[in-house]
């Protein structure tokens, strides 16, 4: 078998990455249509992730948001976008390159695409070992999950994030066929 120079791989991924970046900048600029809303999962030690001190603390890897009622000034650009949503009643401002999107799902149609994510390493003691290298990248496949797969739906961003209505984070991972 012949090595894969072209690595279409990659180019898959940064092809599915421009679908969730037109649909957000569609959504940006006229809001969500119908009954769209969408989970995004995203790494949040992921280079050029920006978010709270706060939120890092209690999400120190991943955290899923909810785009659905309660966000306001969605900016999209070629390499992330910035959203602001409220956790706990506190309003919080978050950037995320979509470099750092693991998933991206519109549960109103059973839509879903998966990513693969390059992360910093945790800071290395001296003399340490060298961190063990990524996995190479596969390329990720839309996926239509059946209508007895389709989640129960917080009711806004804040439930979803565990906030005043004391719900939690949820995983892409439960929407999966196992």
């Amino acid at each position: 078998m012949s090595d894969d120079e072209i690595r279409y791989d990659i180019l898959a991924q940064e092809a599915l990455r421009g679908v969730m970046r037109k649909v957000l900048q569609e959504v940006a600029r006229t809001r969500l249509p119908g009954n769209h809303h969408f989970f995004i999962t995203f790494m949040t030690n992921a280079p050029g992730v920006r978010i709270s001190s706060r939120l890092r603390e209690r999400y120190p890897e991943q955290m899923t948001i909810v785009l659905q009622f309660q966000y306001w000034d969605l900016k999209v650009t070629d390499a992330g976008f910035e959203v602001g949503l409220s956790f706990s009643d506190t309003p919080e401002k978050l950037e995320v390159p979509f470099s750092a999107v693991r998933g991206f799902y519109d549960p109103s149609v059973n839509f879903e695409l998966e990513f693969d994510v390059k992360t910093d390493p945790p800071a290395q003691a001296a003399g340490a070992a060298e961190p063990a290298r990524p996995k190479p990248v596969s390329a990720p496949k839309p996926k239509l999950v059946p209508e007895k797969q389709a989640p129960q739906e917080p009711e806004n961003a804040e439930s979803a994030e565990g906030g005043a209505k004391g719900g939690e984070v949820v995983s892409l991972d439960a929407f999966r066929k196992k």
